[in-house]
């Protein structure tokens, strides 16, 4: 009989990836890897990508210090990849100790493999030809929030809508209800804050409540009016359902009702005769980690019109932080107790230019294994617990003369 004839390389690719799939792990705790990691090494000209030449010189000088489960799938990485250079930092991921590795990270490569050159190779996501409205969406989604190639790709080959976006959209939803029954109840819609009745809602910070600790979260749900909710319905829209989309509910939840509660502990420390009202601090740790985030990977970032978008989403935040100040200084409606603070737009920026950025950074990356991130919570951590004495013991050692409650 006659010699089969070889099979294709993506068909071989694919069968060796379906061989790699079965194969389980070493039980025993890995050696540490001697590998060289240096980026200089393999990347002198930053880019992001080692070539294969260099990949696969490594492999047969290093070989044989690799577990035998990575080193298969580092060669069959190299085997699926035909436009001659691989991602430096998906190399360092693989060949790192599982303890650092996220199962979706690990099963990014995986799939690289199963599906050829599908998602390394050189073609962009952005030239692929004819997707539906709904692929379209979540490619724009992808180049709006992640700064790498690699990543917009297994985003958008790995998303499924399934849990949508549900945590900004629930949270606006309730914040634009409470304000209609707000509205009909108090017969004003146009700075509501201006109402006599309008602190005595029992969701609304006041300095002399502020034992009452669910209203240092409640106050998102009561705005100053609607040109107050409607910049942040907006803001909380247009940046933190993509942010969702991408990162998750419970990472942006976390990032949002920190700026909340910063916000509000920040306003009882630097203004403490001052209410407190709104969701901007939580808009604010949103918008403030996606503008870090953008600038800090500006090379990487692709989306269009980037430097437009930044510009309105400051513009967007200016004039809310003006109207914030004006409304804070202007003669108040229910003297001796001044309006809201604006102090609380400052507590959000503050959250998201520090964990709010960690956050945004490392994307499907387990956060613990972050040592900036535990920087981040120790901080804040530290700043909660300073408020909460500040709160017990500033006011009375002040001997501060605060409006009285509403």
């Amino acid at each position: 009989m006659g010699e089969h004839p070889s099979p294709a390389p993506a068909v071989a690719a694919c069968a060796e990836a379906e061989r790699i799939e079965e194969l389980e792990p070493e039980p025993e705790p890995e050696p540490e890897e001697p590998l060289p990691m240096a980026p200089e090494d393999f990347d002198p000209g930053n880019t992001g990508y080692i070539s294969t030449g260099k990949f696969r010189s490594l492999l047969e000088s290093h070989g044989s210090e690799l577990d035998p489960h990575k080193r298969e799938v580092l060669l069959a990485l190299a085997d699926s990849n035909s436009d001659g250079h691989i991602c430096y930092q998906d190399f360092v991921n693989l060949v790192s100790k599982p303890a650092q590795m996220s199962n979706k990270r690990s099963n990014s490569f995986r799939q690289a493999i199963l599906q050829g050159n599908r998602r390394l190779c050189s073609k962009a996501l952005l030239e692929e030809k004819g997707l539906s409205l709904s692929q379209r969406l979540i490619r724009h989604v992808a180049y709006e929030t992640l700064p790498r190639e690699i990543d917009r790709k297994w985003y958008y080959d790995s998303y499924t809508c399934c849990p949508p976006p549900w945590f900004m959209i629930a949270i606006t939803l309730l914040e634009i209800a409470f304000f209609l029954y707000n509205g009909v109840a108090l017969d004003q819609f146009v700075l509501q804050v201006t109402h006599p009745l309008y602190l005595k809602n029992a969701l609304v910070y006041h300095p002399q409540l502020r034992a009452q600790a669910w209203r240092y979260l409640t106050y998102i749900f009561m705005h100053a009016g609607i040109e107050h909710l409607g910049l942040n319905v907006v803001l909380q829209l247009l940046v933190g359902v993509p942010l969702e989309m991408v990162h998750g509910a419970a990472r942006i939840g976390f990032v949002y009702v920190a700026g909340v509660v910063a916000g509000s502990l920040a306003v009882s420390v630097a203004d403490m005769t001052a209410p407190v009202v709104g969701s901007s601090g939580g808009v604010y740790a949103l918008v403030s980690a996606h503008l870090a985030n953008i600038v800090m990977n500006w090379s990487g970032m692709e989306c269009q019109f980037k430097l437009l978008r930044m510009a309105v989403a400051l513009i967007c935040m200016s004039m809310e932080f003006g109207r914030a100040v004006w409304l804070r200084f202007h003669p108040s409606a229910y003297p001796p107790c001044p309006h809201p603070s604006f102090v609380a737009h400052l507590g959000g920026v503050a959250v998201g230019i520090t964990l709010g950025v960690v956050v945004l950074r490392n994307y499907e990356q387990r956060l613990q294994d972050q040592s900036l991130w535990w920087i981040f919570v120790a901080m804040y951590a530290v700043f909660v617990l300073f408020a909460v004495f500040w709160n017990v013991f500033a006011y009375s050692l002040l001997e501060l003369r605060l409006p009285p409650p509403p």
